[in-house]
């Protein structure tokens, strides 16, 4: 086994241990599933360790025969675009399940759904073979949906079927169009290279209609306006550790979906559409900003600035230069990093209060100095502070646009939302932590060593990356130019 399959499985080898465990042994079941999900993030920062960083060659290529009738292979790879993801995925599972040991509902389902959502995110990364890629896309539904179905709020089954009928919904039309890939190829194949070779021969029209099936699957899962809506009742509904998740790392697999697929492989409709793509980002990054001010439901306000957050990083896509292809990248990883210790945060003060409104609290910094502190230090991450890895993400994202004269307007239009983010989280810090005590609260105790142990490495990446972003920038920069070269090929 191929250590790209080690990272995989071994998470997928925790959950049949599980499975096995009597239920009443719920202290080993949180061990296994730590133990597992941790062997998982060692063996990712060992791939990392080891990356070559000066080729955008994949590396670690584990392939043979799988569905010989249909030339289907077992394609695994990795390089600078998914080495990245694939840290982020393993780290934030540890953190999450290390998160959910509080959890006392039917454990034993709990924590093999967990790891089973974490194999399947990972096969999303690594695969090469778009067959094999489809079929852990469509995995990431089945645990998703019983894991906010069971463990969620009042709304959680509303909240499932909702966010499982929008990803179905957009998966169709993406299958039809992997579909279209592989019967318009010669010989009939789904290995990404393989096509990759090919792809640039399609007319512009195929192209146009392939590229279009594709976006309607990943932009579902961006989210992308208008298919945003599932979003925020998904966080909502979802337990603190699925929220992480969700948004960690679910929302990633749309944009890289898109730059690892629709884009090298279907250049001339991307060099058609990117603009349509700008204008969707910006309304994504205005939109989102807007509605996260409205909010006075924290979990809510964090969902929608996901919305605005992930509008960056689509904005510095559609740039296709590799400025904006590294702040989308960077973006990605630091919105991870972010949105997963907000969500973390959200989940401490809600076990201790039973509410998330903004306005039922007031003065908290005086009584809970340590959540305030690592909150704060959250929330001016995700508005953009220099020196915090929220800007140089954001800033990148935004340069890598305005180097583009037909973006320039739809930038400063753009510009309006890294204001009102910077507003809603002021706001919400002002009503929440400042101000006279409430008194209502006067028995709540700070952050416990569990709570500590998830929030405090993110904090510490939050910083470590917003001084030196170079950390995840030079395994990214070889690939990521690679893939703006792919569409600067002469086409036919």
């Amino acid at each position: 086994m191929g250590v790209l399959s080690l990272i995989t499985y071994l998470p997928l080898i925790g959950g049949l241990v599980i499975l096995l465990l009597p239920k009443e042994k719920s202290q080993l079941i949180r061990v296994v599933a730590a133990v597992s999900s941790g062997a998982s993030f060692l063996a990712s920062l060992w791939l990392w360790a080891n990356f070559n960083t000066g080729t955008f060659d994949f590396q670690y290529i584990e392939k043979f025969s799988w569905i010989s009738a249909f030339n289907i292979h077992y394609f695994l790879g990795v390089d600078g675009l998914s080495l990245a993801l694939i840290v982020l995925t393993t780290l934030l599972t540890l953190l999450s399940i290390i998160a959910s040991f509080h959890i006392e509902l039917r454990i034993k389902e709990y924590f093999f759904f967990f790891l089973l959502l974490e194999t399947a995110m990972l096969g999303v990364f690594v695969s090469l073979d778009l067959f094999l890629f489809y079929v852990f896309w469509e995995l990431t539904l089945v645990p998703m949906y019983f894991l906010i179905g069971i463990w969620g709020g009042p709304k959680k089954e509303y909240a499932a079927i909702k966010f499982f009928l929008f990803t179905l919904f957009g998966s169709v039309f993406m299958l039809i169009s992997l579909l279209a890939l592989y019967f318009n190829s010669n010989p009939h194949t789904f290995d990404y290279l393989e096509l990759l070779k090919q792809s640039p021969m399609l007319v512009k029209s195929l192209q146009l209609w392939i590229f279009l099936g594709l976006y309607l699957g990943f932009s579902v899962k961006i989210p992308a306006f208008p298919f945003h809506t599932w979003l925020p009742l998904a966080h909502v509904e979802a337990p603190t550790a699925v929220s992480v998740i969700l948004a960690g790392v679910l929302l990633k697999m749309g944009l890289y979906g898109l730059m690892r697929f629709s884009f090298p492989l279907l250049p001339l409709a991307t060099q058609r559409l990117a603009f349509g793509i700008a204008v969707i980002a910006a309304i994504n990054i205005v939109y989102g900003a807007f509605c996260s001010l409205a909010q006075t439901d924290i979990k809510r306000m964090i969902a929608y600035s996901s919305v605005n957050h992930m509008g960056y990083a689509l904005l510095g896509v559609a740039s296709l230069n590799v400025i904006g292809f590294n702040g989308a990248a960077l973006q990605m990883i630091n919105h991870g990093i972010i949105t997963g210790a907000l969500f973390l945060l959200v989940g401490v003060i809600y076990d201790r209060a039973h509410t998330r409104d903004v306005n039922a609290f007031g003065g908290l910094g005086t009584k809970l100095p340590v959540y305030t502190g690592i909150m704060t230090l959250a929330c001016f991450a995700s508005l953009g502070l220099p020196l915090l890895s929220g800007f140089v993400s954001e800033f990148l994202c935004f340069l890598g646009s305005f180097q583009v004269v037909q973006y320039r307007y739809v930038t400063l239009i753009s510009l309006i939302g890294v204001l009102i983010t910077a507003a809603f989280f002021l706001v919400m810090i002002k009503k929440v932590f400042l101000g006279q005590f409430n008194t209502k609260w006067e028995n709540l105790k700070d952050m416990n060593a569990r709570e500590l142990v998830t929030t405090i490495p993110l904090c510490v990446l939050m910083v470590l990356f917003g001084i030196l972003p170079s950390i995840l920038l030079s395994p990214m920069n070889a690939t990521l130019t690679h893939l703006v070269d792919l569409l600067k090929l002469p086409q036919p």
